[in-house]
């Protein structure tokens, strides 16, 4: 199985220091819906992995962020591809979660789902945290300089860390 696991706000849509609390909010990255279409049809399977702390905040309800997921669905169902197994962790960051990001909860879930090693999958981000839950469970970190991904860089990303553009660049190397 070929399986690409991504990061949501900051490599599928922009991302806010506000959150994304809406449907509106939720706007995709020139390029990143036919990004994921061009994978699926490839054959591809892209899973994704988010942190969406806005739950615990009280910023937006569950019935917001399926919205957005669906819309998701129903973007790339248009251009011919398919979103694989969605996981997003509602938590706050004090909560003490397995499933929050640098933690690899999410990661694991969908290996599961799938019953496949982690070992070598991109997993696709554009923070730190992304990259070192990817270490965490010997997956390839994968850096999108969309979203926050240049300010992670000017910080310093692992050596093994991968480096693109953004999403559709990622399709290219990938295809």
């Amino acid at each position: 199985m070929k399986l690409l696991i991504l990061d949501r706000d900051g490599v599928i849509n922009h991302d806010s220091d506000a959150y994304i609390k809406s449907l509106e909010e939720w706007i995709p990255i020139p390029g990143s819906i036919e990004a994921i279409a061009q994978l699926s049809k490839a054959g591809w399977t892209v899973a994704v992995a988010t942190n969406q702390s806005g739950i615990a905040r009280g910023y937006y309800p569950l019935e917001t962020l399926e919205a957005m997921h669906a819309r998701l669905r129903a973007l790339v169902a248009e251009q011919g591809g398919e979103v694989g197994l969605i996981v997003h962790c509602p938590h706050g960051p004090d909560e003490g979660c397995d499933c929050r990001k640098p933690k690899p909860g999410m990661l694991r879930a969908i290996a599961e789902h799938y019953q496949v090693p982690l070992a070598g999958v991109w997993f696709v981000g554009d923070s730190k945290g992304d990259l070192e839950a990817a270490l965490a469970v010997d997956a390839q970190p994968v850096l999108v300089k969309t979203g926050k991904g240049e300010r992670t860089l000017e910080k310093g990303v692992p050596r093994t860390t991968l480096i693109f553009d953004d999403l559709a660049a990622i399709a290219r190397e990938l295809i």
